[in-house]
């Protein structure tokens, strides 16, 4: 492979512990450490992480499966293996299948990097599940220090099917060094910088932070005509991911207005926003927990990753974003009360300073964000109310 796009820029960075910076996954490409077999881009590149392409075949399988310690997730696709789609064109992945892709990038790690994957924020707001794969692998989307191999991608679509090709880009990938995570102790100290409350709330409200940064639900929004839940419809047609703003929100989400409670029914899909500002300092990045059941039956976030300067910029002149939150109550019906805890997020060391910051500048959809819908939704009076100022 050329590494053209990405040459020499002098020195390397100090070998600190930490999340790795966009300079640093340039490195690795530059040595040889992640690798692909069609020229990165740079639009691929994020402040704190890499996205992944799918490649040119998508294996339909009989279940979702992890390799052995003794097996590569190649046998395993032959043994299960239903049908073959080709992503040269686009093709369409249905619901309720399991597909595995392999993926254009493969690794060969440091014995000092491990890495760790999450779908996109586009993704997860589709309901698509993603998990990324290695041979050998023990766990998903777990890469091992060290690790030299191929990757692929578990990709089950629950509610919409999409339509995808060679080259789609749905989930990412970062890489760390050492131990990242920052204490509740250290969070203390930097609270104010990590989450903003609404105006009413400000004066009397303190930051939750146990096991990270809790944050709550917000049901009321800002008056009575403000959509504060979007629940996704039943057999609606497919969704092209390489399409923005192509799609009627109306044909595929029910909003639900202003409200004091929520009951989620098992097996629906309900897109929410948080009632806190969440940012995250250029010195660091943050995780969403999928699943805390000490918080309730359901998941609340597919893409749970943000990169630097997530609802903060460069220097803090953004006070916040939400976090939108991608729910799904497992086996009971499961009631939401407005500012409920529902969530929590670890924050991470960066190892330096990113040179490219999460926001507008570089693209990013969704930086000072509502509850907002994917790209692939046009803007209409209900889905605008609360939506991304980003693209």
């Amino acid at each position: 492979m050329s590494h053209g796009l990405f040459p020499d820029e002098g020195k390397p960075e100090p070998r600190r512990a930490g999340v790795l910076a966009s300079q640093e996954i340039k490195e690795l490409i530059r040595n040889g450490k992640l690798r692909s077999t069609v020229d990165v881009t740079a639009d691929q590149i994020q402040p704190a992480s890499i996205d992944l392409r799918l490649g040119t075949i998508a294996y339909q399988v009989e279940a979702s499966f992890l390799p052995s310690r003794s097996s590569l997730v190649s046998a395993k696709i032959r043994d299960l293996k239903k049908a073959e789609l080709d992503l040269t064109k686009p093709a369409e992945l249905k619901t309720d299948a399991v597909y595995v892709i392999p993926i254009i990038e493969s690794l060969a790690l440091p014995k000092d990097i491990s890495a760790k994957a999450n779908p996109k924020s586009t993704t997860g707001r589709l309901d698509i599940f993603t998990r990324l794969m290695t041979d050998a692998g023990e766990s998903f989307d777990e890469v091992p220090a060290g690790y030299s191999g191929d990757l692929y991608l578990e990709v089950y679509t629950r509610t919409f099917p999409v339509v995808v090709k060679a080259g789609s880009k749905l989930n990412q990938v970062r890489f760390v060094r050492g131990e990242a995570e920052i204490d509740d102790v250290d969070l203390q100290r930097i609270a104010d910088k990590l989450v903003y409350f609404p105006d009413d709330e400000a004066e009397s409200t303190k930051p939750n932070i146990k096991g990270g940064l809790r944050i709550s639900v917000d049901l009321r929004g800002d008056n009575r005509n403000t959509v504060v839940a979007y629940r996704a419809k039943r057999k609606c047609p497919a969704i092209d991911l390489s399409k923005v703003g192509a799609y009627d929100p109306a044909k595929y989400w029910e909003p639900t207005y202003s409200t004091e409670k929520l009951v989620l029914k098992p097996g629906d899909f309900y897109l929410l926003a948080s009632n806190e500002g969440v940012g995250v300092p250029p010195k660091y990045a943050a995780e969403m927990e999928q699943y805390d059941s000490s918080i309730g039956e359901f998941s609340v976030h597919y893409a749970g990753f943000f990169d630097p300067g997530f609802g903060f910029g460069a220097s803090g002149e953004i006070k916040g974003t939400k976090a939108v939150l991608e729910v799904r109550a497992h086996e009971l019906p499961v009631l939401l009360e407005n500012r409920q805890p529902v969530g929590r997020i670890r924050y991470y060391r960066m190892s330096n300073i990113p040179e490219k910051i999460y926001g507008q500048a570089i693209g990013s959809s969704y930086q000072q964000q509502g509850l907002a819908l994917s790209k692939q939704f046009r803007s209409t009076p209900v889905a605008s109310e609360l939506a991304a100022t980003g693209s």
